[in-house]
């Protein structure tokens, strides 16, 4: 695969390691096509309250199903890079540690929302309970973490697309027999499901036996002593960037929350970008924050300028097309969606921004402020949210988070240690750093 020159770029470091992109890329992509068309003709057909009432357990357990994660996913890949003959172990202990953990929060978000929302709430129990399931499959995902740190985007890319073909079809199955709403509440597991065993296989395939992991007591204390940080932090990340959903079923209901969800769809597909960049640069990064230090900070910039400028025509453009979106593709009912997508979509500068940040402060070892910056984040959000909700309604909610994720990117500033890279993405988003390396050329 050919990348194209980037003038001021590291340009052999493009060659290299984002050819992994790509692949990931293809991946992404090819999902993002099926699960747009599949999620747009699934929101025609259930509505906008069924709608919402499919979407609700998911963004509910998603608390849940971070927890269940342990911040295990990152750090087993830096592990994985730098002791590459403890695969075995490594991700043998990780993956029973997952386990176990996606087993204990069932019963958690079953007794969570039993105690908060009762026999008063729209959603049944057991929609929570199938989706709270979804952490158990998704134990087999630490395969990911071998994929990543082996640069091999193409068996990502596979076991995605292959993946969410399988979703879509039995999408579009359900819809085509008229079948009721519980049943695509149990597509929810069915994909995790999916995906959890295509990674099952595309390990197999490689060559790698799950007969061959090992559970080590000593190194799952180690794991967990150095990743509940990020643990933490993935709650507090899923806080920030749920709890916008929760509070608009809250204050506006299941319908509204139909509606909100479409744009949050949106919005969020294109985040897999930043992952997959980060994903695919970051043993450039440590290499070079190892062998050449002027190298390693060129290199933190590059990324930065890149999510800015990737992530600028993603919102130019769809703020744009967001009213065609909606006018040609969704029923009339969820025609407020178009106005609310123009605003939440500026949210994915400051994703993109934070993404590749975040990627700098595991380098470093500041896994702390990764902490420290999602609960700023959260915070701004609930409170936000909480007074702009009841008075502007969805625009309230979009307005709200698009806040919380500037505040969470940029709360590296202010600490010393971290200050000087948040003053690089301040360059990078107003483009002086950008326009700096041109005028060089």
């Amino acid at each position: 695969m050919k990348f194209p020159v980037v003038p001021g770029f590291d340009q052999q470091a493009f060659s290299k390691y984002l050819k992994n992109t790509g692949w990931l890329f293809l991946a992404r992509v090819g999902s993002l096509g099926i699960k747009i068309l599949a999620g747009i003709a699934v929101a025609n057909y259930l509505g906008k309250t069924a709608n919402g009432m499919l979407n609700y357990p998911l963004v509910f357990v998603t608390f849940f199903l971070a927890a269940a994660a342990l911040g295990l996913d990152g750090f087993v890949t830096r592990e994985l890079l730098s002791e590459p003959d403890k695969k075995n172990k490594l991700l043998g202990t990780a993956f029973r540690m997952r386990l176990l953990a996606g087993i204990a929060i069932v019963p958690l978000a079953w007794l969570t929302y039993t105690i908060f929302k009762g026999n008063s709430g729209d959603i049944p129990v057991s929609y929570i309970l199938i989706a709270s399931c979804i952490g158990i499959t998704q134990s087999l995902s630490i395969i990911d973490s071998y994929f990543q740190s082996r640069v091999q985007g193409k068996y990502v890319m596979m076991v995605q697309v292959t993946g969410n073909l399988l979703s879509a079809g039995i999408k579009l199955v359900l819809i085509f027999i008229s079948a009721p709403l519980t049943w695509f509440i149990w597509t929810l597991l069915i994909d995790a499901a999916v995906l959890g065993f295509g990674y099952l296989i595309a390990y197999r395939a490689g060559g790698n036996h799950l007969s061959e992991w090992e559970y080590e007591g000593k190194l799952a204390r180690y794991l967990l002593k150095h990743s509940w940080p990020l643990a933490f932090s993935a709650i507090l990340v899923t806080v920030y960037m749920k709890i916008g959903q929760l509070m608009v079923e809250s204050f506006l209901g299941v319908g509204a929350l139909g509606i909100y969800s479409t744009v949050v769809n949106w919005s969020e597909s294109w985040y897999f970008i930043p992952v997959a960049i980060v994903t695919s640069v970051f043993p450039a990064i440590m290499n070079a924050r190892r062998d050449d230090p002027s190298r390693y900070q060129k290199r933190l910039t590059d990324m930065y300028d890149l999510m800015v400028l990737i992530s600028l025509s993603i919102a130019i453009f769809m703020s744009f097309a967001s009213t065609y979106i909606y006018q040609y593709f969704y029923a009339a009912e969820f025609a407020e969606g178009a106005k609310i997508l123009s605003i939440h979509i500026w949210a994915g500068v400051f994703v993109f921004l934070g993404s590749a940040s975040g990627q700098y402060l595991v380098a470093e070892g500041y896994t702390r402020y990764s902490l420290y910056r999602t609960a700023a984040g959260a915070v701004v959000n609930i409170v936000l949210g909480f007074f702009w909700i009841p008075l502007y309604g969805l625009q309230g909610a979009a307005f709200a988070t698009l806040i919380a994720y500037f505040s969470a990117t940029f709360f590296i500033l202010v600490f010393p240690e971290t200050r000087k890279q948040g003053i690089n993405m301040l360059k990078s988003l107003f483009l002086i750093s950008l326009i700096q390396k041109i005028a060089k050329r």
